[in-house]
């Protein structure tokens, strides 16, 4: 296992960002919650504790024993409300503050010798995000920077590895959060472990350790994270992999055929399994986007289920879950933002053992993992698609006329999207089939038909997401297009929601 910063998870949105960051820096981090602190910490450079949605003065704050952490001898560094958490027990005072400070602020350094601010400019700006204020340090503390506003923006201890920041370094907003970032990393004494050579390095070792002469079932989706993962799952244990690729009826058109192909091509032992059927007849008539997900989910699993049956001693579940996947399904705080069918374990009957190789990656680092196993730019940089497929981009009921539409919509917009060289500058891009019909006219004719709205996105990790500013002559054309050819469609609609507050899908 390669040695890492550890991040203690209290609840924080930008929490992953931090995980990101540090990572982008070239040393291996880890996300845990708050309350899982590993007895030993022989693998660890140093410590972060992350923001929160809670005051240190709520009563259901989350909380960790400072001393006793600060006992492990390791370097570690609060941001905001873990700077807030160790004031709070070290018996400093954190209180409510009579100016909050939201957004953009400027430092005003005090002592620059510090080497967590090595390369801090006076003013540099700083993003912040606080209700409440450390008024007063601990004693064996002291301030090493200030804003207009609130007495302690960075502090340390005199003589312990203890730091902390009352503002968010990990955001792109804050100036030079990622030389304050690695100044943490220089203290730590982190070396830099992190790469898509070393992650496949470290993957493969621990595949082979962890399934042993084992077969495994991988559950292809035809997308980048599952695809990745096969080739790394192929490199450890080769041909004990059995990948199956099952067309559920909701993937883009003709996309069973091509994606089967290329599996083959990579040498991948794969079966294509048609069970459009199965999942059309479980799908009939439901309309809610979590029950259409679970319904999915649990499809996935019985095809799975039913081919495993067919092969011997099959002990292991592939899945392509990717960290976004994890973190949306149940954060710290327990509130679920949307299921997704392949986190949260196998049903008990299934008895198959769960390996997800790609768990701790986000999205741009399975690509360059893929890029790393050697696999063609075409694969891994195939726009995501999600495991429900078109299933949660048709919105209201599904039905195989319903797939059709907007299996045609979809693909004549994102062909178009390649033609005008657009589709690399997109994160991802996809078409949405509404709930509605909309009056129109062709012809001489009245007609009442569905509205197809597009969506395309830039991001980088799924955290969060801005739609794109695609010039209107593509926009036209699309629409145009899809009007004309796709028959059932009389309306075309550009979605101009960031994330947050909208998601990237629809449901």
């Amino acid at each position: 296992m390669l040695k890492k910063i550890l991040i203690l998870d209290f609840g924080s949105q930008t929490t992953q960002l931090i995980g990101r960051r540090i990572r982008d820096l070239g040393v291996y981090s880890e996300i845990i919650p708050y309350h899982s602190l590993p007895e030993t910490l022989d693998d660890v450079w140093g410590i972060i504790l992350s923001g929160s949605p809670y005051s240190v003065n709520d009563a259901e704050a989350f909380k960790v024993d400072i001393p006793a952490l600060i006992d492990k001898r390791l370097p570690i560094l609060g941001i905001c409300y873990g700077a807030q958490l160790m004031m709070d027990q070290l018996g400093g005072k954190v209180q409510k503050s009579d100016t909050r400070e939201y957004g953009r602020t400027h430092l005003r350094i005090i002592d620059e010798s510090n080497p967590l601010l090595k390369g801090i400019h006076q003013n540099s700006q700083a993003w912040m995000s606080h209700g409440d204020t450390i008024t007063s340090l601990a004693e064996g503390y002291k301030t090493l920077a200030r804003t207009d506003t609130i007495p302690t923006a960075i502090y340390c201890a005199e003589d312990k590895p203890v730091w902390g920041v009352q503002f968010h370094p990990e955001v792109q907003h804050t100036e030079e959060g990622n030389q304050l970032l690695q100044n943490f990393l220089d203290i730590c004494g982190a070396e830099k472990n992190w790469s898509p050579a070393s992650f496949v390095n470290m993957t493969v070792h621990e595949l082979r350790e962890k399934l042993g002469e084992d077969k495994v079932l991988l559950a292809l989706s035809g997308g980048v994270d599952s695809s990745v993962a096969a080739v790394l799952l192929h490199k450890a244990i080769g041909q004990r992999l059995h990948c199956i690729f099952v067309d559920h009826g909701l993937l883009r058109k003709d996309e069973f055929e091509h994606v089967l192909e290329s599996y083959q091509h990579l040498g991948l032992n794969v079966k294509g399994v048609n069970a459009k059927e199965y999942f059309y007849k479980h799908l009939k008539g439901v309309t809610d986007p979590e029950e259409k997900r679970k319904i999915i989910g649990k499809g996935f699993i019985d095809v799975f289920d039913e081919e495993a049956s067919k092969l011997d001693d099959i002990k292991w579940l592939a899945q392509g879950t990717i960290y976004p996947d994890v973190i949306e399904s149940l954060s710290i705080t327990g509130m679920v933002i949307k299921s997704h069918h392949n986190v949260g374990g196998l049903p008990e009957n299934m008895k198959l053992q769960l390996v997800e190789p790609l768990r701790l990656l986000f999205k741009d680092e399975v690509r360059r993992v893929g890029i790393e196993l050697g696999m063609s730019h075409e694969m891994v940089y195939r726009h995501p698609f999600p495991g429900p497929g078109l299933g949660i981009r048709i919105l209201g009921e599904i039905t195989p006329e319903r797939v059709r539409i907007l299996q045609e919509a979809d693909h004549i917009y994102t062909s178009l999207l390649r033609e005008y060289d657009l589709y690399d500058k997109v994160w991802q891009a996809g078409a949405i089939l509404l709930p509605i019909h909309s009056v129109g006219v062709m012809g001489d004719e009245r007609t009442y038909d569905q509205v197809v709205a597009l969506r395309a996105v830039s991001s980088r990790d799924a955290m969060t997401a801005d739609w794109v500013h695609l010039p209107y002559d593509f926009l036209a054309k699309v629409s145009n297009e899809i009007i004309n050819k796709v028959k059932g469609v009389n309306r075309v609609v550009y979605d101009v929601s960031s994330k947050p507050p909208a998601t990237i899908e629809w449901e």
